[in-house]
Formats: structure tokens, sequence, C-alpha cells
């Protein structure tokens, strides 16, 4: 009995800490730098740079807005 509770003192002392990246999507506010094709085509439209006739596979470059 007493080697199961040393044992369990043991892992308890050793819990790996867990990167930044992989916490939950919660915790990430932040802004993004890259948009989703949809939110490019409403960019360009809000800018007037899109044209009805237009594909949307190879939109130029955007630049989320500040």
């Amino acid at each position: 009995m007493w080697r199961l509770l040393f044992s369990l003192q043991l892992f308890s002392l050793h819990v790996m800490s867990q990167h930044r990246s992989l916490r939950g999507a919660s915790t990430i506010a932040a802004k993004r730098n890259v948009l989703k094709r949809f939110e490019r085509v409403e960019l360009l439209k809000k800018r007037g740079q899109w044209k009805e006739d237009r594909k949307v596979i190879g939109l130029p470059k955007t630049k989320p807005e500040a």
C-alpha cells in the first residue's frame, strides 16, 4: 500500500506543463494575420476593388483592417 502512495506522489510531482500554442481558443484573442477567402472578397468589395465576373481563386493579397 505504501508503495502505491509513494508512486502516486512521485507522479503528481512530474506533471508536464502545456505549451502556450496548444491552449484553448478562448485564450487566443490576438488579431489574425491571414484572412479567409470570403473575408478577402468582402474586404475587396468594401474597397471597391472587386468585379463581379472575377474568380475567387487567385485573389490579390490583402491586409486586414487595423
